[in-house]
């Protein structure tokens, strides 16, 4: 796998996402996957089932915006850092994600392994805008 092709993968896997299509997002990964939402969680195992997840996920996210910095590219193997927004419906929070992914693909260009951690902020619509305190 190159830099570019790992890009390419982590740019459709954020279409997907934005568009709210799990048929996209699952064609991103091997019959045989193994999709690890977190560190603990027992694995999504296979493309069927990941595609079960994604229209689950996605059934309450609304406006989402993804974007992602490839960190790193070994073999088979990529590491990016992405971000997430949307509008979590109902309710209208606005929920941000912060995260790394690891990927591990096969000659197809397919997804074999996904391993992501991530950690999540939440805004409530009366809030405008999170508070930073080293701004």
């Amino acid at each position: 796998m190159t830099r570019e092709s790992f890009s390419r993968w982590c740019r459709a896997y954020g279409l997907a996402w934005e568009a709210r299509d799990p048929d996209a997002a699952a064609a991103l990964f091997s019959p045989d996957a193994c999709y690890y939402e977190t560190p603990f969680a027992t694995p999504v195992q296979g493309r069927e089932a990941i595609r079960a997840y994604w229209e689950e996920a996605v059934r309450t996210q609304r406006e989402i915006n993804f974007s992602y910095l490839v960190l790193g590219v070994s073999g088979a193997r990529g590491l990016a850092h992405w971000q997430a927004s949307f509008l979590r419906v109902p309710g209208n929070a606005r929920v941000q994600l912060d995260g790394i992914l690891a990927v591990e693909m096969n000659e197809a260009g397919q997804c074999r392994t996904f391993r992501e951690w991530w950690h999540r902020h939440e805004t409530s619509p009366a809030v405008s805008k999170p508070v930073d305190a080293c701004s």
